[in-house]
């Protein structure tokens, strides 16, 4: 083959790394450094990312290259008053958000839920799971070794937890595919959401089968996980906390606090049941995803995990005696008090403030989350059955200078 004709050389394109810095650059001065040669490269001065009043060392593990913080506003929602066997009292609840009219909205909620005599709530299921894949020889193979795998369970349990203190090895379930079988591994993970610490347990059971069984043609991930994204797997749990809340509110109060009756909440429902089915959604809700996201921002929880949290059914009754009864089924909601962010700048103070902070405190901030998604569910309902929505939007979520007052001399 002949060699291309030489011609002009031309100069690579100037595309410099960013800079690690001593020991990946996580000291306040390289912090500082990394900010200062951003700017340049970029022509952008980022004087509010530089800002921050953390430690900069607190930031290892937890993120990467590391320029500065963000900020966002905080706001409150409350009270809220929960009947649930993990939370139990009154709770005002953090948000963290930009979307004016959010708080408000869950605040209403709240509010009459509490006149109510609060929502019930209660935690089902604490589980989250790893699913590798392995390829087999034949249909056969794979049936024969998808058996195999229930006598050697104990030993499978081993192999996970000589990995961690905290993870336990509850089940393995098998899904064939053809000649390919998914291995579900279903953990325990106490206060921690966890997935770093089962994918490393589920890596050890997986080189134990190779070593062992001799099968070593697999992946760590299969997909089957629903980690991060909407999947209809989620609905029967396993992937985080299943909780369910919901609350009896009588048709009086349902007027005075949405101004709507029980009968046009359902009503409501009905049309937009019927609007997701068509859409084929997974699940049925107005807006989980909004109060999921400004509670795990607060709490320094992996947002990500909005994803699957968000995918749940809400459901409103008119009872016999003319009452509304609404609720909030969670399947696949991820929450931790410990590990990841939860250490991290505000976030342990924002869990504090639920009571939530710490070894013990998830199973509480869970039935906190579902209380929550409940009141914000019930508001929304009542603002587009109302016809309130458009107009509350335009007084709380429009970001307008406030004009200055003269000043008046006496």
């Amino acid at each position: 083959m002949e060699e291309p004709p030489e011609g002009p050389e031309r100069p690579e394109p100037r595309a410099p790394l960013i800079p690690r810095y001593h020991g990946q650059g996580y000291r306040r001065e390289d912090v500082d450094r990394r900010r200062r040669w951003i700017e340049e490269q970029t022509r952008c001065a980022l004087p509010q990312v530089g800002a921050s009043t953390l430690p900069t060392e607190s930031f290892r593990g937890n993120i990467e290259n590391p320029i500065g913080t963000v900020q966002m506003p905080l706001g409150v929602a409350g009270p809220l008053q929960i009947r649930g066997e993990h939370a139990d009292g009154v709770f005002y609840v953090p948000l963290a958000t930009t979307e004016g009219a959010l708080v408000r909205s869950y605040e209403r909620g709240m509010a009459l839920l509490t006149r109510a005599g609060g929502a019930e709530v209660r935690l089902y299921q604490d589980e989250n799971r790893v699913a590798p894949i392995f390829l087999l020889d034949s249909v056969a193979a794979a049936h024969a070794f998808a058996r195999s795998l229930e006598a050697h369970f104990e030993a499978l349990k081993s192999a996970a937890e000589a990995t961690t203190g905290h993870g336990k090895l509850r089940r393995v379930e098998c899904h064939p595919v053809g000649r390919r079988v998914i291995v579900n591994l279903v953990f325990y993970t106490a206060d921690a959401q966890g997935m770093n610490m089962i994918v490393k347990a589920a890596d050890a059971v997986c080189q134990w089968i190779a070593t062992t069984l001799g099968h070593d043609r697999y992946q760590i991930f299969s997909g089957y996980n629903g980690e991060k994204r909407a999947a209809g797997s989620l609905f029967a749990g396993g992937k985080g906390k299943r909780v369910v809340a919901g609350a009896e509110i009588p048709a009086r109060l349902v007027r005075a606090f949405l101004r709507v009756s029980p009968a046009a909440i359902v009503e409501l429902w009905h049309s937009t049941v019927l609007g997701h089915l068509q859409s084929a959604a997974l699940g049925y809700n107005g807006h989980y995803a909004n109060g999921l996201t400004a509670l795990f921002i607060a709490c320094g929880q992996d947002v990500a995990n909005v994803a699957n949290s968000a995918v749940g059914i809400t459901d409103f009754e008119v009872t016999p005696g003319g009452d509304l009864y609404a609720s909030v089924t969670l399947p696949s909601l991820s929450v931790a008090t410990v590990g990841g962010g939860t250490a991290l700048g505000t976030s342990p103070e924002c869990l504090k403030m639920l009571g939530c902070g710490g070894a013990g405190g998830a199973p509480r901030l869970a039935e906190i989350a579902a209380a929550t998604l409940l009141a914000g569910e019930l508001s929304m309902a009542a603002a587009i059955a109302s016809g309130e929505f458009v107009a509350a939007h335009g007084e709380y979520g429009r970001n307008r200078p406030v004009a200055e007052t003269p000043e008046v001399t006496p």
